[in-house]
């Protein structure tokens, strides 16, 4: 029976996103990369999120998948991040990946940084 507390730790990936992702993932020519989204202090409001491409997967790694792309998080970051969907967004201003983060009480102009 899996543990009830671990499966509501998710963390959902647009279709926008997985495209993005996919898209960039053909760009570096290497099947094996993921992206891993992850959680530092710092920024303007406490927190920043973290964008790199990864090949491996730590033993404190969840994995969440969409359209055969995947996405990696820490268990400490996915402390923060339970429930939020990574998005990526193109507008007038730009294009970027963006966390909507459910757990975040405020954020920054830019989007990139947070407080709980």
């Amino acid at each position: 029976m899996p543990d009830t507390a671990e499966a509501t730790r998710q963390v959902t990936v647009s279709e926008s996103a997985a495209k993005r992702i996919a898209a960039l993932i053909a760009m570096e020519g290497d099947a094996d990369l993921m992206l891993r989204l992850s959680v530092s202090g710092g920024g303007c409001s406490g927190f920043q999120y973290g964008f790199t491409f990864d090949k491996s997967v730590q033993q404190d790694d969840r994995i969440f998948e969409r359209d055969g792309v995947k996405v990696v998080i820490d268990d400490t970051s996915l402390d923060l991040l339970t429930g939020s969907e990574v998005d990526f967004v193109e507008d007038l201003v730009g294009a970027s990946f963006q966390v909507r983060n459910p757990n975040a009480t405020s954020s920054c102009g830019c989007g990139s940084s947070f407080s709980v």
